[in-house]
């Protein structure tokens, strides 16, 4: 019960975060923000979807080395609310700076994401110790399949459900009810830690012992005698500056860019006319499509992704889902190249199905980077702050990768810079350039 209380917390991060994408570019267009420019959109929503991570990047750390000291509960308590009251005034919002505010809000008080990792490690052992860090980017899949469904076919209700939205609040809100809808959830998930939800009552001898049958042994430079200052207490923060830490996660930050990246520019992608770089696809179908990622992601995580680690060991499997970010750039020109002169053919689907089968294949390597983050913990007591330096990291990159990537895509296509698809090489070349660090990992975590 106390995993599936965590994987709940973790199912409300995704539905909240990404039920804004499939209609994102539509309300800023229609807050007039640009002016009646379509070509600016791409500007303003990734600023928009940046705000979050950057208020994260700010505070996650902290979050996460408070809960070293006064327990995971209380922190995910808080950031669960932080989630409810800013998806509120999210939907609520009729202004630029509205919407600003309630995704800064979000970003600030949302320490959750760090604070899950800690947990599951701690709840976690030899027998289980895959398959629970599986389940968090299965769930994650989940919620990315719920958030764009209940974005896409949830938003202006007042045109889908006349009969049941026909007042003028919903004229003047048309986004509030998909708001309402995580709100809720948000609401739910609160109760739920509430009563349910109790701390980890383990040592950090039976993680090191976990992780020592999983992968051959962890944190040599440590004594690990027990009674010990290292085994009892938070290390200085200054301590974790070292490679073993530092290594993983940039491998981490280096994965979190591209893959917000991608997130950022596959609804703009979708949304944008055909004739100015996109495919045309209304906020309903972009929805569905999304979820469709979640779905195959979900499924492949829960059945194949343990033995596939097994198999092949953290450190390929890392690299070859590192290695599928090259081919799912270099797909978005080749798929536009094809609906720019052909219309929306069979073979359109074809491509963007592969692409939606790489992008299984990319999340892979999230639950893998995550078992070396743990492993390179000095302690218990410091697996909260190792944790929270790599989401610090994580949410860093995030910051400024969604509105450099939609930026970058709306430059291209503005300036018409190799076609328009620019955007596309920066980010191949992005992924080339740091897959160093996945070959500079050991082996096995922890060595």
């Amino acid at each position: 019960m106390q995993i599936v209380v965590l994987l709940l917390t973790c199912l409300i991060e995704p539905v909240a975060s990404q039920s804004i994408l499939p209609y994102i570019n539509q309300l800023v267009s229609e807050l007039d923000i640009t002016g009646g420019d379509s070509r600016k959109v791409g500007y303003y929503a990734g600023l928009i979807e940046s705000l979050f991570f950057v208020t994260q990047a700010l505070t996650v750390l902290q979050w996460s080395r408070v809960s070293d000291h006064v327990g995971r509960k209380p922190v995910l308590l808080l950031g669960t609310f932080g989630l409810c009251l800013s998806m509120l005034c999210f939907g609520l919002s009729r202004t630029f700076w509205g919407l600003v505010l309630s995704r800064c809000v979000t970003g600030a008080l949302n320490g959750n994401i760090g604070v899950m990792k800690s947990m599951m490690a701690e709840l976690t052992d030899v027998t289980n110790r895959a398959q629970g860090f599986a389940f968090l980017p299965m769930i994650w899949s989940i919620g990315v399949v719920l958030g764009p469904i209940i974005g896409g076919s949830l938003s202006r209700p007042q045109d889908h459900f006349p009969r049941l939205f026909s007042g003028s609040f919903w004229e003047s809100y048309p986004y509030f009810l998909p708001c309402l809808v995580a709100a809720v959830f948000a609401t739910f998930t609160f109760m739920m830690i509430l009563l349910l939800l109790n701390e980890a009552n383990i040592t950090w001898g039976d993680i090191i012992q976990a992780t020592t049958c999983c992968y051959g042994g962890i944190n040599k430079g440590y004594s690990g005698r027990p009674g010990s200052p290292e085994l009892d207490g938070p290390v200085p923060l200054k301590s974790l500056f070292v490679p073993k830490v530092l290594l993983p996660i940039a491998c981490y930050g280096s994965l979190a860019i591209l893959e917000i990246s991608m997130f950022a520019l596959q609804p703009l992608f979708y949304s944008t006319p055909i004739e100015n770089g996109g495919l045309g696809f209304t906020p309903v179908m972009i929805g569905f499509w999304m979820s469709g990622l979640g779905v195959a992601n979900g499924i492949i995580q829960a059945f194949f992704f343990a033995p596939i680690f097994s198999r092949l060991g953290p450190k390929t499997l890392f690299r070859m889902g590192y290695a599928a970010f090259v081919v799912i750039f270099g797909l978005f020109p080749i798929i536009h190249m094809i609906a720019w002169r052909h219309g929306i053919i069979w073979s359109v689907w074809v491509l963007l199905s592969c692409q939606l089968f790489l992008s299984v294949l990319q999340s892979m390597s999230f639950s893998c980077v995550l078992m070396y983050i743990t492993a390179s913990a000095p302690n218990q007591k410091s697996l909260g702050a190792v944790n929270g330096l790599s989401q610090t990291t994580a949410s860093t990159v995030r910051a400024f990768g969604p509105a450099l990537a939609t930026s970058m895509f709306a430059y291209s296509v503005e300036h018409n810079l190799l076609g328009g698809y620019a955007v596309y090489l920066v980010m191949v070349v992005m992924a080339f350039v740091t897959a160093r660090f996945g070959a500079m990992l050991p082996v096995e975590p922890g060595k």
